[in-house]
């Protein structure tokens, strides 16, 4: 087993909330900058920028992961990550399809900016990406389950587009084995308010929409191997126990 160092929540420059510097070179090169191991690409509803992004983590020597954050019909933020960019693709179509198509506004929302393996611009994104989509949160786990993913629910200590604040509670039959916290601070009374954490593993990640955002590499998760798989393994597989 392994202690592997992460981010597995940032934003590029596709996010419309995401500084126009998120371009995948830059986070993969900040990344390495900070000696993080994995890092995960998530922007809002899309992973169209995973595939340059992928191309950098290599040139770095780092493991990227492609993925998105899907925004819920009930607008409940989470994190779904892949093993492989076909399959964050597949479901970044699937996704669009049921995102309800509102013109972007860049003056109010920020650029959408596509991004291609030279560091170039080759084309924004229309549709404002951070609007919900008409997939519920009990929907998407079999979804990415289905490409072979893991889904996680976003920042549950949040009081805005977190599964509770927006749902009040988590829903019986939940299947996920990894949350997310964003203050650490806040763990304890997120798990005496919502006892079902308790048997979950627990990330914390940057969220990140400006390169200086990006995690240090103080938090580690334990994995089997270091790779794409052993990290996907782990979120899936929730608390390590010894004896297990």
């Amino acid at each position: 087993m392994f202690n592997i160092s992460y981010d597995l929540h940032i934003h590029s420059c596709l996010s419309p909330c995401g500084d126009n510097a998120m371009t995948p070179a830059n986070i993969a090169g900040m990344a390495a900058a900070k000696g993080l191991e994995a890092i995960a690409l998530t922007d809002h509803n899309s992973s169209r920028n995973c595939g340059p992004f992928l191309a950098y983590c290599d040139a770095y020597g780092i493991i990227g992961i492609p993925g998105l954050e899907i925004n819920t019909i009930e607008e409940v933020h989470a994190v779904c990550l892949f093993r492989t960019l076909e399959d964050a693709l597949d479901f970044d179509s699937y996704v669009y399809d049921h995102l309800q198509k509102v013109p972007n506004n860049e003056r109010i929302f920020g650029q959408q900016i596509l991004m291609n393996d030279d560091e170039e611009e080759i084309g924004r994104e229309p549709n404002l990406l951070i609007n919900a989509t008409d997939i519920s949160f009990d929907e998407v786990w079999d979804l990415v389950r289905n490409r072979n993913g893991v889904m996680f629910p976003a920042h549950i200590d949040k009081d805005a587009n977190s599964l509770t604040a927006n749902l009040g509670f988590i829903p019986p039959g939940s299947q996920f084995k990894t949350v997310e916290i964003k203050d650490l601070k806040k763990l304890h009374k997120v798990r005496e308010t919502h006892p079902f954490v308790n048997t979950c593993q627990v990330v914390s990640n940057s969220d990140a929409h400006y390169l200086d955002a990006i995690r240090e590499p103080s938090l580690s998760l334990y994995v089997e191997e270091k790779s794409r798989d052993g990290i996907i393994d782990a979120l899936l597989r929730g608390p390590f126990e010894e004896n297990g």
